[in-house]
C-alpha cells in the first residue's frame, strides 16, 4: 500500500509517498480502504506549520476520506466488512460539547486518510447516504460539518423564513447556503467574482454581493433585510467586525476561520452594540455528522466538487486548491 507523508511547516515539497505494508486492525479500529479524499483549508494550514492544534511529525495529511470497511480488529461491534464510510475528523467526539479530550484529530496528531489504507477507530466511522458517490462523501468530514454546526449547533438553529450571510465561494460557505436553503431560509452571499455570483445564484443564493465593487456590503445587507440585518452569518475571513455590521440584534455569527493577513482587531464596543452571539466552531461532533446525513438524505443533496485529481497527482491538487480557483472541492481518487 502507498501513503503520502509529511511533516507541518514543511511546504509542499516535503510531501512524499512511501510503500508500507498492509496495516493489521488492532482492536477497536478498523481498516478502510480509501476510494477517495478532499482537501479543505486545514491541509494548507498543516503545510504552512501554523494549523492551531498539535500535528505528528511524518503525518499522513487530509482529515477527510471515504471508503470501505475491508478488516475489522477485535472487539469492533458497530462496522462490518463492506460498509461505505467516512470518518469524523475528532475521532472521539461523539455528542456534546467539545473539549480537550477530544483534541486527538485526523491528518494531525492522529494519520488522515491520503492513503490507501487508513485505519480508523470504529467510534469515528460514519455511514455514506446512499445517493452518494465515495467523491461526494469525502467532502463532508472538515467543510460540511463545520457548516452544519455553524448553522444548528447553537441551541437555536437556523428556521424557515430567517435570513443568513455566507462568505465567498469556499467549502464551508457553499455548503451553509445548500443546507440554508433545504431548511428554509434565505440567502445573502458575497464574493468579488461575477462568474462565481452566477454560480451561487444557480446554487440558491437569494442575493449575491459584490464585496469590492461595494465595501459596505454589511450596509447592503441591512437593507435588503429592511433595516434589521440577518439572522445569522458565517464568517470565513475572520472579519468580524463587518460580520457584526450585518447581523441582526440578538442575531448570530459564526467564526469558522480567518486568514491570518485580514484579521484586524475587534473593538468590544462593536460586538456590545451588536447584542449579537460569537460562537467560535471547530468542526462538530459525530452525533452531529449523523444529524446532517439525515438532512442530506432527506433533502438529496449533493456537495459541489470543483475537480477531481488522481492519487498520484495530489501535489497537484494541492497547488490547484491553493490557486483559490476552484468554486467548491478539490478531490482527489484514490
Amino acid at each position: 500500500m502507498r501513503s503520502y507523508h509529511l511533516d507541518s511547516g514543511a511546504g509542499l515539497e516535503g510531501l512524499a509517498i512511501r510503500k508500507h505494508e498492509e496495516p493489521v486492525p488492532g482492536p477497536g479500529q478498523v481498516l478502510i480502504a480509501v476510494r477517495a479524499t478532499s482537501l479543505s483549508f486545514r491541509e494548507l494550514m498543516v503545510l504552512r506549520g501554523d494549523y492551531v492544534l498539535p500535528v505528528k511529525p511524518d503525518v499522513v495529511p487530509v482529515s477527510d476520506g471515504a471508503g470501505d470497511v475491508v478488516a475489522v480488529g477485535p472487539g469492533v461491534s458497530t462496522a462490518r466488512v463492506g460498509d461505505r464510510v467516512t470518518a469524523t475528523l475528532f475521532p472521539s467526539w461523539q455528542d456534546g460539547p467539545f473539549g480537550v479530550e477530544h483534541l486527538p484529530q485526523l491528518g494531525g496528531s492522529l494519520d488522515g486518510m491520503l492513503t490507501e489504507l487508513a485505519l480508523v477507530d470504529e467510534r469515528a466511522l460514519v455511514p455514506i447516504p446512499g445517493h452518494l458517490t465515495y467523491q461526494e462523501a469525502a467532502t463532508l468530514p472538515c467543510a460540511a460539518v463545520t457548516a452544519w454546526n455553524a448553522l444548528t449547533g447553537d441551541g437555536v438553529g437556523l428556521q424557515p423564513g430567517h435570513t443568513l450571510v455566507v462568505q465567498g465561494s469556499g467549502g464551508v460557505s457553499l455548503f451553509a447556503l445548500q443546507f440554508a436553503k433545504a431548511l428554509g431560509a434565505r440567502v445573502i452571499a458575497t464574493t468579488s467574482s461575477p462568474a462565481k455570483a452566477a454560480r451561487l445564484t444557480e446554487l440558491g443564493a437569494d442575493h449575491v454581493l459584490d464585496y469590492r465593487a461595494d465595501p459596505d456590503w454589511p450596509g447592503k445587507v441591512v437593507e435588503l433585510t429592511g433595516g434589521r440585518g440577518a439572522d445569522r452569518v458565517i464568517d470565513v475571513a475572520g472579519l468580524l467586525e463587518q460580520s457584526l455590521r450585518a447581523v441582526a440584534i440578538a442575531g448570530h455569527v459564526a467564526c469558522v476561520g480567518f486568514l491570518s493577513e485580514t484579521v484586524p482587531p475587534l473593538d468590544p464596543r462593536t460586538l456590545f452594540a451588536s447584542g449579537a452571539t460569537v460562537r467560535a466552531v471547530a468542526v462538530g461532533s459525530r452525533a452531529q455528522f449523523l444529524a446532517m446525513n439525515d438532512a442530506i438524505d432527506t433533502h438529496r443533496l449533493r456537495p459541489v466538487i470543483d475537480r477531481v485529481f488522481a492519487f498520484d497527482d495530489a501535489p497537484a491538487a494541492y497547488r490547484y486548491y491553493a490557486s483559490g480557483q476552484a468554486f467548491g472541492k478539490v478531490v482527489i481518487a484514490v
